[in-house]
């Protein structure tokens, strides 16, 4: 990272620090003279009465070392706006050369706790880049200090804010890595190096998933000379014996599609094909940097679609998990098969209170809404109504889709229990969700996310500048937080 933010207070020499400060939406600086010097104040003044008072933040170069930033809080300001505000002074900053900056935290008004924190942590996440391919660094490391006795940052919040940083951040690298790099066999490898954490980890090996009779995830990545795998990741923060809170992820590796083999153009995408186990993985990590107070579990199934002689042919049948069968029509709907024995085998093995599950599953769910939302599809209105509120919170918005039994028509087989496409047109999305459904066997409650059109951005957004966004690890720990822990 080329930013290194200190939460601890601290000072600078006044006059070779860029200086932070906040002032209201209208930018009333009358509450800074004791922050500034009186030149520096009567300066911005005179300049402000030609600024454009309608921006977020404004900065007055004072001179070759020092410049003032002033950053706007708007009436009725939440909590992921200040996040954007931080992300947004993140493109003020000068990587070019070596440079500190001074935040100012006794200048904030605001009824928000942790104003700060949420300032920091929006800086932060948008300070993420993937870059340990590049022979040469072009951004100098940068020094973000706070200086202040209100809006101190307590120890508990600093671990909340790290803990999503580095879950998120963690997410990330993964969806980066290319697919050489990333296949199966090391993905399963990097789960595995987070013991250290806390968290209990167990891998299903070929071998053991075959005995399992986990056919329909063996089958999507039987065309790969890499392994496949079935993994979870076990973490036990609750005081008492709980039922776990379960989370599964298609992890994808790289996916051609197999013999209905995708577009050369924009192929090189289909790293991210395994955002969704990113994204619990992460999650799991978070937990365990913060300690959190629940029983937690998550599932990621990592397969690699690749064409070989070896590999899956549409029109053949597999025996699930759960022991219903699937006649394969096209092998670029692989995601909800990997998924389809992952989420049966956490709903038989753990038990859990409710399933949900993460997936760039369909190409339709972009059609429908862009990437301005994920998909979600429940069996659950409470549990679908937590996840809307979270997702609203910490801007990672969900848009609920249909789910009815008159599209279970569009999936039935002649040869099978059930097809994995439908080829009367239409309603992709929605299919693939009622397909997932058929495999929650016992009525626990399940919400599925296809996240799609939200796990990678090729123009960056609000908290990430291009890339893998890490979407779904910061809305399903405010999930957690404020419904479960």
């Amino acid at each position: 990272m080329t930013v290194q933010i200190n939460y601890k207070n601290s000072s600078s020499k006044k006059n070779s620090s860029n200086l932070v400060l906040f002032v209201d939406e209208k930018f009333n600086i009358n509450g800074l003279k004791k922050h500034i010097s009186n030149s520096e104040f009567s300066y911005i003044s005179d300049l402000l009465k030609t600024s454009d008072l309608k921006k977020d933040l404004l900065f007055f170069k004072i001179n070759s070392k020092k410049t003032i930033y002033l950053v706007s809080i708007k009436k009725n300001i939440k909590t992921f706006d200040i996040e954007n505000l931080g992300a947004k002074f993140h493109s003020y900053i000068d990587f070019h050369k070596k440079n500190d900056y001074l935040i100012n935290s006794d200048t904030v008004n605001s009824k928000i706790k942790n104003f700060v924190g949420y300032f920091l942590h929006g800086l932060k996440l948008k300070s993420y880049e993937f870059n340990i391919y590049k022979s040469k660094k072009n951004k100098k490391p940068v020094s973000i200090n706070v200086k202040g006795i209100k809006n101190k940052i307590s120890a508990n919040d600093y671990l909340r804010f790290k803990a999503l940083e580095e879950g998120s951040f963690f997410a990330r690298d993964l969806v980066s890595e290319p697919g050489n790099i990333l296949h199966p066999d090391e993905y399963a490898k990097r789960i595995n190096s987070l013991k250290k954490f806390g968290l209990k980890i167990t891998i299903y090996n070929k071998k053991k998933l075959k005995k399992l009779g986990m056919n329909a995830l063996l089958g999507v990545g039987q065309g790969s000379i890499r392994g496949s795998y079935l993994v979870t990741i076990e973490w036990n923060g609750a005081k008492n014996n709980s039922q776990p809170l379960a989370f599964v992820g298609k992890g994808v590796c790289f996916d051609t599609g197999g013999y209905s083999l995708k577009p050369a153009k924009f192929m090189e995408d289909m790293t991210y094909d395994m955002a969704g186990s990113a994204t619990v993985v992460g999650l799991m990590k978070s937990f365990a940097i913060r300690k959190a107070k629940i029983n937690a579990v998550g599932v990621v199934g990592l397969v690699e679609n690749m064409v070989s002689g070896n590999a899956q042919r549409p029109g053949d049948i597999v025996r699930s998990y759960s022991g219903k069968t699937i006649e394969i029509l096209n092998t670029d709907a692989e995601g909800r098969l990997v998924l389809a024995d992952a989420i049966t085998y956490t709903e038989k093995k753990f038990k859990p209170k409710f399933i949900i599950d993460l997936a760039t599953l369909t190409g339709a769910i972009i059609v429908s809404l862009g990437s301005e939302y994920a998909g979600l599809f429940s069996n659950d209105d409470k549990l679908s109504k937590e996840l809307l509120e979270a997702g609203d919170k910490v801007e990672e918005k969900l848009w609920r889709m249909p789910l009815h039994k008159n599209f279970d028509k569009l999936i039935n087989s002649k040869n099978a229990d059930m097809q994995n496409i439908n080829y009367v047109g239409g309603a992709g999305s929605t299919t693939a969700a009622q397909f997932l459904q058929r495999f929650i066997l016992n009525k626990t409650p399940w919400a599925h996310l296809d996240i799609a059109g939200m796990a990678f951005s090729k123009y960056g957004g609000a908290l990430n500048s291009g890339g893998a966004t890490s979407f779904g690890v910061r809305l399903l720990n405010k999930l957690i937080e404020d419904n479960y822990e």
